[in-house]
């Protein structure tokens, strides 16, 4: 069996069913969440943007580069495999962020949906393709691929506390709803792209052998 493909398969199942489950209440979720009291929604605002793709690439890309520097130069046997494993690790969230950041905005490029912002005007269902207007990239949400990606990473690397990554990222999908930046089902499609990312970057690095290997099931499980 392929697992990559059956993988992608149930995870696309999984985001359309969650989309067409959660469009019709999109509009009344979104307004509800929005006109929370305003202690909440401050506090939605000050943690929403932990969600953002740029420190999350420029990060694990400056360890990737610092790390395979220091594999190459160092001559200590101990050391530079640990700088080996340290640059692989970086390189692993590196490529699931950075494929989720050009998939996702891919995305909304293609799609155009109208942000929570233009309810009035336009409805929650409002599309416009290939706008290139910040205003109708509402679907999917950046921010929760971005957490998706990341926290897909983690659990990965450490499915035992799966639960915990998972709760991690939904917590700051929510964030979205509340400050009014996006529709629960924007959410709901991003972390699925997010773990899809993740996921398909574990079966690559399992097949060179890096971090991850293949069980007898052929699902990436990580090396120690």
């Amino acid at each position: 069996m392929n697992r990559p493909l059956s993988s992608s398969l149930w995870l696309l199942l999984a985001a359309t069913v969650l989309v067409v489950a959660l469009a019709p209440f999109d509009g009344t979720i979104s307004q509800r969440a929005q006109a929370l009291p305003p202690a909440i929604v401050a506090f939605n605002e000050r943690i929403t943007d932990f969600g953002t793709f740029s420190w999350m690439i420029y990060g694990s890309g400056s360890i990737v580069i610092v790390a395979y520097i220091l594999h190459r130069v160092v001559r200590s046997h101990g050391f530079s495999s640990k700088m080996k494993t340290a640059w692989r690790l970086a390189l692993y969230f590196f490529v699931t962020i950075g494929s989720a950041s050009a998939l996702v905005h891919l995305l909304k490029l293609i799609i155009g949906r109208a942000r929570p912002e233009l309810f009035l005007d336009y409805g929650a269902h409002s599309l416009t393709p290939f706008a290139n207007e910040w205003l109708f990239e509402s679907f999917p949400s950046g921010h929760s691929a971005a957490v998706g990606s990341f926290f897909g990473a983690f659990a990965m690397l450490a499915p035992r506390l799966r639960i915990v990554f998972a709760l991690g990222a939904l917590t700051i999908g929510i964030t979205r709803v509340v400050v009014g930046a996006h529709y629960p089902s924007d959410v709901a499609a991003g972390l699925l792209v997010g773990l899809w990312t993740a996921l398909m970057t574990a079966f690559f690095f399992a097949r060179q052998n890096w971090l991850f290997r293949l069980d007898e099931a052929g699902w990436p499980r990580t090396k120690v």
